[in-house]
Formats: structure tokens, sequence, C-alpha cells
């Protein structure tokens, strides 16, 4: 029996399992610190708010994925040598081979432990909109995907579900970060109005999937590199408000001399409004009363990257 083998193991490591308390779950007694791997590959889980390793049983055996979640989050018996299988993928094929929900997947393997985390990557990619709209999503919305535990789920399932959640918002906003300052640094490594490519790439990432408007400016130095970017207002689906003479404040303060200003359409079409016409004119003509050049106003939506200045309505 699968648990036999484990007890076996964990007795060779000098460990032993004790009743935890609820039906099936036990916990790990012993110095565990050394066999922190050992335990992870068996299937334990640790509990912070027991400060010990658990393990579930089911039946009498351990339960290869012991979190009986419905909905998206459903356990699958046979996640362990799936998960092997895509690592060896990874490994012996690269990372271009996959697909984006393997690639997903790939991460959620170190937020949720014990769970089959193909359907999770799945459902994520098909509600969020695609890999940036999942980064992009507020760490709430992770909650959605994690499961729905039965009325009879005791307090150990519960914090299994409650730390596969903590984990995933962790991890995916940490790659999210990650991504957007490799992408930045090529922005400072080179004059951002001949680097077209590079600062569409990053603007995708920062703003493409944004639930609310925001205007992002990026402040330049007398060589066209990036000195800041910051977010300087933040509005509704809709709109966001821009004031002319805190561009120009903040550009003095930093020493800018020309500025790109950028917003994003939640809606995803990038088409400029009349409103955007006009605010990027007034912003133009108070950065000339001190000497600073607007190189250009680009609008992000999911649908494209619209400048104004290749408008000609700059």
């Amino acid at each position: 029996m699968e648990r036999e083998r484990i007890e076996t193991a964990l007795r060779e490591a000098g460990l032993a399992l004790v009743p935890a308390g609820a039906e099936g779950a036990f916990a790990v007694e012993g110095d565990t610190f050394p066999h922190r791997e050992l335990l992870k590959r068996h299937g334990a889980r640790w509990s912070g708010s027991r400060r010990c390793w658990l393990f579930a049983f089911d039946g009498g055996g351990l339960a290869e994925a012991p979190a009986p979640f419905v909905g998206a989050a459903q356990a699958r018996p046979h996640y362990h040598g799936h998960r092997e299988r895509l690592r060896g993928r990874l490994r012996e094929a690269g990372a271009p081979t996959l697909a984006d929900y393997e690639l997903l997947e790939l991460l959620l393997f170190f937020s949720v432990h014990r769970r089959d985390t193909k359907p999770i990557a799945k459902a994520m990619l098909e509600h969020l909109g695609g890999l940036g709209g999942v980064l992009a999503a507020e760490p709430a919305r992770y909650a959605e995907f994690m499961g729905t535990l039965p009325e009879s789920a005791g307090p150990e399932l519960r914090e299994v579900r409650d730390d596969d959640l903590r984990f995933t918002q962790a991890l995916l906003k940490a790659v999210q970060e990650l991504l957007q300052r490799v992408l930045k640094e090529q922005l400072r490594e080179r004059p951002a109005i001949t680097s077209k490519e590079a600062l569409r790439a990053y603007l995708k990432v920062a703003m493409e999937h944004e639930a609310t408007e925001q205007f992002r400016l990026l402040f330049l130095d007398r060589k066209n590199i990036l000195i800041r970017d910051e977010v300087q207002s933040r509005g509704t689906v809709d709109h966001t408000p821009l004031y002319p003479r805190e561009v120009v404040k903040r550009a003095l303060e930093l020493g800018a001399s020309a500025l790109i200003m950028v917003h994003n359409h939640p809606s995803g079409d990038p088409t400029p409004s009349q409103a955007d016409i006009e605010t990027t004119r007034q912003v133009v003509a108070a950065l000339a009363q001190v000497g600073i050049a607007l190189h250009d106003h680009l609008i992000v939506g999911r649908a494209g990257q619209v400048s104004l200045r290749a408008a000609q309505l700059l």
C-alpha cells in the first residue's frame, strides 16, 4: 500500500506519524527540518497554524490528492506522474514547446502542492483573458479557481485551500512584477523614443489588462533615457483625470527634458477620444512654457496601441 511505503520511508528518516485530531489527518513527529524535501515528495503539507507537517489519509490509504474540492480545482489522482512528465518535457524539449496552460501549470506546481493544476490553469486562462490577464488580475480573483470546499470539510482541508490561494497570489504577482522589471531594464539602457518595440512590450505587460484607466508618465533625460516611470493618476473604467500643472511640476522635480504620456482603455479599443486629444494638447502647451518636450502620447488597449504622434494628432 502507498501508506505503508510512506510510513517506511518516514521511519528510515527517524520520523513517525501520529493522529492529528481530525479523521484521516496525521502529523509528522521528529526532526522534520532536514527532511523537508522528502516530506514534500511524498505529499505532506506544512501547516502554519499547527507548526507541523500533515498527511491526509483517505479510507486507510494515503490520498494522492486529498483536497476533495469541486469545480475547477477538483483533484486528479494521476497528478504526481503528470507533473513529472511535464517537467521532463520542459527539460528535454524546452519551454517554447509548451502550451500557455502548461506553462501556467508549471508555475502553479510551486503554489498548489497537492492537487491537479491543469484544470486550474485552463480555467484561469479562459476567464481572465490569457496569460497577461492572469498575471494582471486582482489577487482576490484567484480564489475563484481554487475550488469549493464541501460543508463537511475540516480545518485541515480549509487550511490547505487557503494556503494554495495565498501562495498562488504571491507567486503570480511576483512573476508579474519580475516581468515588468525585466522589460523596463531595456528602456533604461537605450533611448525610449528609438526603442519602440521594447516600450510597447513593457506597456503591454504593465497596462493592457488594467480594469480601470490610468495615466502613466515616462520621464526622460536629455538623451531620452528613462529617468522615472510613474502612474500619475487612476480613474474609472472610462475616465481618469490628468492635470497639466501637476505634470509640469513633477517633470521639473525630476529634472526631465522630455516626457511620454501613456494611458489605457479598459474597453480594449485604443482609438483616441476627443478628450484624449484635447488633454494632450493642453499638456504640450503647459510643458512648452518650461522648455520640456512631449514626445508622444500612447494609448494602450487589448486590441493594440495607438501613437497620437504617428496619427498626427500631437
